[in-house]
């Protein structure tokens, strides 16, 4: 893989360090705005990157480049998806995919007709104790009432109530807790569960954003509350009951720390799995792995979760009033 990876924010910082360590994975160019282009020079002159540019077309001519990482702004996924698929590269977009549905539709034909790999960056689905959790649903009989929160205070909140509104705050960039914590307990909650039946998005709003939220999920023989926060922090916990016992996450749904089991009459046990990886590790291994092996079935299958989680998102925004 061959990789220039759009934007200079936290995450694209975030993961630099962790994609040098991926055998497979050349690092070649970065993407940013005018403004920031100092800050693309110096990032590229760290992990020895040999382009940096603010001028998108450039990253898109680069022949060398096979493999576009899309970590800027949410409303902007689209746009750059899009323009990268028709210039012939993979395509790696950080979570949420896309605004709505049905531009991810529009993305996956895209990548259909053009023979390439589309892929959503989502940490939990990679993540070995997310098969822990999978592995062990069954221990707990019959799951009944299900309660995940991640929430945690932003650092941009205080800005925020005075009138200075980053995109993580821009409704009409994509912004809220429902699509920059929320996501993540979503994909969870799909990958773990499928799409719900009932969708309902319960929301404190500030400036016409979602800074907390409670997201309420009807899967028939159980109920979900998934809640996020922005505006306000709790200890990050998230538990799955079930009529045996209990499943528990003592820690964010985007890294799954720790992981507990708790039968009927026991005491709780750790059940992790070693994990001494950076959380973005194992997601970019898999994908590399993926684009080198033309792994169609495999991303299909991603895709597929990843559409049922817009799904979700699409249902949760008509709820709101």
């Amino acid at each position: 893989m061959h990789l220039a990876l759009l934007g200079t924010g936290m995450i694209v910082e975030e993961v630099l360090p962790v994609l040098q360590t991926i055998e497979g994975i050349k690092l070649e160019a970065i993407l940013s705005t005018p403004r920031s282009i100092s800050k693309a020079q110096d990032l590229a002159k760290e992990y020895g990157l040999a382009q940096a540019t603010s001028d998108f077309s450039e990253i898109l001519a680069n022949k060398v480049v096979d493999t576009i990482y899309i970590g800027t702004p949410n409303h902007t996924h689209y746009d750059y998806a899009k323009a990268a698929l028709q210039a012939g590269k993979h395509v790696i977009c950080e979570k949420p995919f896309t605004l709505e549905a049905g531009q991810l539709e529009d993305l996956r034909q895209e990548a259909k007709k053009r023979g390439l790999i589309l892929l959503e960056a989502i940490t939990n689905q990679y993540l070995p104790n997310f098969q822990i959790l999978k592995e062990n649903l069954a221990k707990i009989g019959q799951v009944k009432i299900v309660s995940f929160n991640y929430s945690q205070y932003s650092s941009r909140y205080d800005a925020f109530k005075r009138g200075e509104i980053a995109p993580a705050f821009n409704p009409a960039m994509g912004g809220g807790a429902l699509r920059d914590l929320n996501i993540y307990n979503i994909h969870l909650l799909v990958g773990l569960f499928g799409q719900p039946q009932k969708v309902n998005y319960l929301a404190n709003i500030e400036r016409d954003v979602d800074t907390s939220g409670i997201l309420a999920l009807d899967y028939g023989a159980f109920k979900v509350v998934s809640i996020a926060a922005k505006d306000c922090s709790a200890e990050i916990r998230s538990t799955i009951q079930g009529d045996k016992g209990s499943l528990t996450i003592l820690g964010p749904t985007n890294s799954l720390p720790q992981i507990q089991l708790a039968l009927n009459g026991q005491e709780s046990m750790d059940i992790n799995q070693s994990e001494p990886h950076h959380r973005m590790y194992d997601e970019f291994v898999a994908f590399e792995k993926i684009i080198a092996e033309k792994d169609f079935v495999s991303s299909r299958q991603a895709l597929d979760h990843s559409q049922a989680v817009m799904s979700v998102l699409d249902q949760a925004i008509a709820s709101l009033p």
